[in-house]
């Protein structure tokens, strides 16, 4: 009996060494990853768990939290006064991005990383210039102008950026091509796919602009890019174990949200939890990456709401058997809107806080406090 027992321990001894384990989550992140699904409340992730095939992703998340998401003046954010939130800590109007109430610039947690030796990088379904990935390098007073954000990415600190926009680099007013630049020169920029990493690694910055406004949506053929672009942002940053911060974001579901369209909503909400699959599974190996998933607000007031009949008696009844996802309004709303933290402090996004939190937990977390 005592030999068999050394026989089977060997043999669960060897069977764990034959399996490559996960790496130890250490107690501070080195690595950031910020994912954000635009117009993305509640209602759009329970979509999730009714109408994609395979178990969502967010249920591999063990620290939830909430955010209020009020802009300086109104009690209805936009894009522009969340995303400065997430990227400077600070509240500002709707429409400014990267500056404050009196128009001045915040310094943004890519300029505050990058002082750290930090590498970093933005990626989105949109324009590389909409408002929420332009939050984290750009500074102006009004997020249509897009042909200055186009110029301040050039010149920010951003190492890998993946979006759509071409228009806002080439056919500016001025007639100017900023691809022609001598800041673009410091970038490696495709115009046509995206790359395999061997092909881009010996760049010292690289950039995909590969539409030219936003990209298509998942029914016109994006097909894989968000998850794709995202994890060779990972790989392109995180060359010989440099720390890096990325920002990810799922544009579209808020286009779908403003569009009350529920095919459309669905299918970008999905390839949102494929992403944050992918970005999970580097998490739990590297063991030194902090996973962040939220969004800027919620967009069309969506609830999964069961499909009206008419009873017998001419009575209208909601069925409690067959949904029938519905909206409210066209715009924003200021409801609540979920927090999904994974790694190395993740249980500090746990709780009710404001949007500006998410920044502050975030340096102090990592260490890159100014």
């Amino acid at each position: 009996m005592h030999n068999k027992l050394i026989l089977l321990f060997s043999l669960l001894l060897f069977m764990g060494c034959n399996k490559a384990p996960n790496k130890a989550i250490t107690k501070a992140p080195k690595n950031v990853i910020l994912l954000i699904s635009d117009g993305t409340g509640l209602s759009q992730i329970s979509a999730a768990y009714y109408y994609k095939n395979t178990p969502p992703n967010y249920s591999r998340f063990e620290h939830t939290g909430l955010i209020t998401t009020h802009s300086s003046r109104e009690d209805i954010t936009d894009s522009a006064a969340s995303g400065t939130a997430f990227a400077s800590g600070e509240k500002t109007y709707n429409g400014a991005v990267g500056v404050l109430e009196d128009s001045t610039k915040v310094e943004n947690i890519v300029e505050i990383a990058s002082k750290k030796g930090v590498k970093t990088g933005v990626v989105s379904t949109s324009s590389i210039t909409h408002a929420t990935p332009a939050s984290f390098y750009a500074h102006v007073t009004d997020r249509d102008f897009e042909e200055q954000i186009a110029l301040q990415l050039l010149n920010s600190e951003i190492d890998y950026f993946a979006g759509g926009g071409k228009k806002f680099f080439q056919n500016k007013m001025d007639e100017i091509n900023l691809f022609n630049s001598k800041k673009a020169k410091e970038f490696h920029i495709d115009t046509l796919q995206i790359s395999p990493y061997e092909s881009i690694k010996s760049h010292k910055k690289q950039g995909f602009i590969l539409s030219d406004d936003g990209m298509p949506k998942m029914s016109e053929g994006r097909g894989d890019f968000l998850s794709k672009a995202t994890m060779l942002g990972v790989e392109f940053l995180h060359q010989n174990d440099t720390a890096f911060f990325l920002m990810s974001e799922g544009s579209q579901i808020d286009w779908a949200g403003h569009d009350n369209d529920v095919n459309y909503l669905i299918s970008e909400l999905i390839d949102f939890d494929e992403l944050i699959g992918r970005v999970l599974d580097f998490a739990e190996q590297d063991g030194e990456t902090l996973v962040v998933v939220t969004s800027d607000h919620e967009t069309g007031g969506f609830t999964l709401a069961g499909e009206n009949y008419i009873t017998n008696e001419g009575k209208t009844y909601s069925s409690y058997k067959k949904l029938e996802p519905k909206f409210s309004t066209g715009g924003h709303s200021a409801t609540l809107v979920p927090v999904f933290a994974y790694g190395p402090g993740a249980e500090q996004f746990s709780g009710v806080y404001d949007n500006t939190d998410i920044f502050h937990k975030i340096i102090q977390l990592a260490g890159w406090t100014q």
